[in-house]
């Protein structure tokens, strides 16, 4: 099939699917996760064909890491569908309502936006948020995986299409292949209503540059933590190793660590071999080399750097003033954190600080669709048209005017 007529039979589907009940939504997302579970050897077997190649190839720790899959992540998989299925229903909501004095009512209704098209890299576990979502929101979803990810991202789609073949309509989710039919499909603005790219620069900017439909970028996740002066010293080493440790290879993982001079040196200190003793390599500034052994010299271009690996860079500063400068100078508009007592301080990040997710007192790793009870993310928009941050079936729709009168005209 070419990718014109894969990409017109999802536009028909689209068009159906608004028809289709809550209770048909619930049941395709259930089924899929009852399917996941019972397909968890299989699945394994694909991932790890995926795995074997990817280390084969010598490809990095990090793209390794986002490619694997264990138990507890397709588990995961399985109870993300369930959370969805069981969240309230958007298609067809009213957000708003207001009735004139002249009895006319005025609603907003939330639709969906049509055919969504996602290009990703790597993850596997994308086929299953983003097929969740697109189910949960109405729309139909055309799938573009990594090639790292092959086996697993064919398994996936495959399993989708025949869970849900009996309860919505044909082509509702479909997975292409090759960069070729990336091209083509960013030609097609007549099918397709909304192009998602998710991954690396590079990616993003050649379907910023190609694209004939509107573009929601998920793009690169250079994340910064500010430890001011006040913040609090029991809390500070846990947060920041649970930024940085818990999952390098994530884009709301830590990437620099900004420490005002006046913070207490033990507690740094502190940190600083905590991190090291988890294997993180620290780049750090002038001013903080001589704090523990083993740091190495940061560069200009480090603090440039998304590392999404046991890397970070380090730097103090002299102000909450000079950090908020670093942050709009070298941030990605995804996800910072300010750890602080002072309610000043807060409020100049959150007037000052242009991210998806301003964290405070609290972990980068937050910023995420499970995390932040949208069940499960198509991405984290780092565009600000029309979705900000986590994408979940809410950020999947726009809203339409419905004008409910009798026999009322314009005078």
């Amino acid at each position: 099939m070419s990718t014109r007529e894969l990409a017109k039979k999802a536009k028909a589907a689209a068009l159906q699917l608004p028809s289709c009940s809550e209770v048909q939504r619930q049941k395709a997302l259930r089924a899929i996760a009852t399917a996941l579970r019972a397909g968890t050897d299989e699945l394994m077997a694909e991932n790890f064909k995926d795995v074997t190649a990817a280390r084969a190839a010598n490809l990095g720790s990090a793209l390794i890491d986002r490619l694997a899959l264990v138990l507890k992540q397709i588990e995961a998989m399985a109870r993300a569908c369930e959370e969805i299925a069981a969240a309230p229903a958007v298609v067809g909501m009213i957000v708003e309502s207001q009735t004139r004095p002249d009895g006319l009512i005025i609603q907003k209704q939330r639709i969906p936006l049509g055919v969504i098209g996602m290009i990703f890299e790597s993850r596997p576990n994308v086929v299953i948020d983003g097929a969740a979502l697109a189910i949960k929101s109405g729309n139909a979803i055309i799938l573009k995986g990594g090639k790292e990810a092959q086996f697993s991202n064919a398994w996936l789609a495959k399993l989708v299409a025949n869970t849900i073949k009996s309860i919505l309509p044909d082509n509702s989710v479909t997975l292409i292949e090759t960069r070729e039919e990336v091209t083509e499909l960013l030609k097609l603005r007549e099918y397709i209503d909304l192009m998602v790219p998710r991954g690396g620069e590079k990616l993003i900017r050649y379907v910023r540059e190609n694209a004939t439909m509107p573009v929601v970028a998920h793009d690169r996740g250079l994340c910064h933590i500010y430890i001011h002066s006040d913040a609090d010293v029991n809390q500070v080493e846990s947060i920041v190793l649970n930024a940085k440790v818990q999952r390098p290879s994530a884009c709301n993982a830590l990437e620099t660590l900004l420490v005002h001079k006046d913070f207490p040196v033990d507690a740094l200190k502190s940190t600083l071999q905590a991190l090291l003793n988890d294997k993180i390599e620290i780049h750090a500034c002038p001013r903080s080399q001589t704090l523990v052994a083993g740091l190495k010299s940061a560069t200009a271009a480090d603090y440039d750097t998304e590392w999404l690996d046991y890397k970070m860079s380090l730097k103090i500063v002299d102000s909450a003033d000079e950090a908020l400068k670093h942050i709009q100078l070298h941030g990605t508009q995804h996800t910072e954190a300010v750890l602080t007592k002072n309610p000043q301080v807060i409020e100049q990040f959150l007037n000052g600080i242009d991210a998806s997710c301003l964290a405070i007192n609290a972990s980068t790793r937050f910023n995420d669709g499970g995390e932040l009870g949208l069940g499960a993310e198509l991405g984290i928009s780092t565009s600000k048209l029309h979705a900000y941050g986590p994408m979940g079936a809410k950020e999947m729709t726009t809203t339409r005017f419905i004008v409910r009168g009798d026999g009322h005209v314009r005078i």
